[in-house]
């Protein structure tokens, strides 16, 4: 008797992506229709960041105020409509030991292959702003074990962001993720590095990989694949790039609709009617509709 082969984890896809693209390229999406248009564009991973889900979902600031409930939607959204693993921006984790578990077995159920806790204090801010305040090192080690504790796929990717480097030095941010890997975490992210030189320091030392947050108008310069890849970067991070375009594009719609009185002006900015169809597949859906009508009509 044949049986069905075992289906492959999120975390296992994401592990796989690493294998077969070095450094990976994961990028933003801030919604199920933006994840179909980076896996068409050839992405073999994809993000949904924490400012993604606030500003996007919500009209609000990265700033902790979505919960982890808000963040599960948008990842069970996100990964019914693609295979890509996605990689989760879990803030400080919701809550104490009991809730860093929880927030790592709900992210499982929602179908996220990664997540990274940062060693932030709860009332945390974006990583390229000033004023970020630090747990002790110690407390963030017990995030990091308690997410392991409430890993219910052993394949999941526990990543650990360290927001040291613009509060305690490149030395203490080197420190604490040789830590956090003690403690369990899969792969590191250096947050808020300013040259290629600070990323070599880490990679030398931390023996898992480490992610190089490339995020425009921030503290990290646009460093390019192979410019990371010769320090010994493993995955690149793009996690709003996309989103920004898209919010400067409508609002160069909304003006022309709204000052002009009409759309004349900027429809060669728009994807077409054919195109949206293309991504969706929806002359596909459009003919299961016909199969199924044809096939009530004739038992009638």
């Amino acid at each position: 008797m044949s049986t069905a082969p075992t289906p492959v984890s999120a975390g296992a896809r994401l592990r796989a992506a690493l294998a077969a693209e070095n450094p990976l390229q994961v990028v933003g999406t801030v919604n199920a229709y933006s994840a179909l248009l980076a896996e068409r564009a050839g992405f073999r991973a994809i993000y949904l960041s924490g400012a993604g889900v606030a500003n996007a979902s919500f009209g609000l600031p990265d700033l902790g105020i979505t919960s982890l409930n808000d963040v599960c939607e948008d990842v069970r959204r996100i990964t019914s409509a693609t295979e890509l693993p996605l990689l989760v921006d879990a803030d400080t984790g919701w809550g104490a030991a009991f809730n860093v578990a929880r927030t790592i077995a709900d992210l499982v159920k929602s179908g996220a292959a990664g997540c990274h806790l940062e060693d932030q204090v709860q009332a945390k801010r974006c990583g390229h702003r000033p004023g970020k305040a630090l747990v002790p090192a110690e407390e963030m080690v017990d995030r990091i074990k308690a997410g392991v504790d409430g890993r219910t796929d052993p394949q999941f990717v526990l990543m650990a962001r360290t927001d040291a480097h613009a509060v305690e030095g490149q030395q203490a941010a080197i420190d604490r993720a040789m830590r956090y890997v003690e403690a369990g975490a899969d792969m590191i992210f250096a947050e808020a590095l300013t040259t290629l030189d600070e990323y070599r320091q880490f990679t030398a030392v931390v023996k898992v990989p480490v992610l190089a947050n490339i995020t425009e108008f921030g503290k990290t310069p646009l460093f390019t694949v192979a410019e990371l890849g010769s320090v010994g970067v493993q995955l690149v991070l793009y996690p709003l790039s996309a989103f920004r375009a898209m919010a400067r594009a409508a609002e160069a719609v909304y003006g022309a609709i709204r000052s002009e009185g009409t759309q004349k002006s900027v429809v060669e900015r728009m994807q077409t009617r054919a195109e949206l169809y293309d991504v969706l597949g929806y002359h596909e859906y459009e003919r299961k509709l016909d199969e199924l009508f044809k096939r009530e009509g004739g038992d009638k």
